[in-house]
């Protein structure tokens, strides 16, 4: 009659297990923008995208255990993590367990991301300035030295200091 629910619970315990792999690639993600390494970056990009995938995996079985339970039980549909531990008292303590684990790694990684992304909005921002202040500098032309550097104006006008 727990066989569902001791599903449910090695379910959990997956989602925790991948949900750690997640929170570690998205620390070594963090590092290889740090660092500017994009062979790490692709590497944690391929990590992330790996566990996203195994996550999406068990979380689609975790609902149709679930929706078994509902069946099995007579409960309403989309039950809650508690509403569930408390149907079989024996796994109660070890559910919520899981579920507060799961509850902490999610937050974890979802102020990863928001780390991740505005570091990686600032940087997109940096690379957009130096390629408009190198496209301005190539569309106007300039003398050359004989020793390959560009002549300078001796006196930089407004509109050219604000472009």
């Amino acid at each position: 009659m727990s066989a569902p629910i001791a599903e449910l619970e090695k379910l959990l315990a997956s989602l925790v297990r991948e949900h750690h792999e997640l929170a570690d690639a998205m620390q070594l993600h963090q590092q290889a923008m740090r660092n500017l390494r994009s062979d790490l970056l692709a590497s944690a990009r391929t990590q992330i995208e790996s566990c996203r995938n195994r996550i999406l995996a068990h979380e689609t079985r975790r609902r149709v255990v679930v929706q078994q339970i509902v069946r099995l039980h007579r409960l309403q549909p989309n039950p809650s993590l508690q509403q569930l531990a408390e149907v079989v008292p024996a796994y109660r303590d070890r559910l919520l367990k899981l579920r507060e684990e799961l509850t902490r790694l999610t937050t974890q990684i979802g102020r990863q991301t928001t780390i991740s992304a505005r570091l990686a909005g600032a940087m997109l921002g940096h690379l957009n300035t130096v390629v408009r202040i190198v496209a301005g500098a190539v569309q106007q032309a300039s003398v050359y030295t004989k020793q390959g550097m560009p002549t300078v104006a001796s006196r930089i006008g407004v509109m050219e200091a604000v472009a």
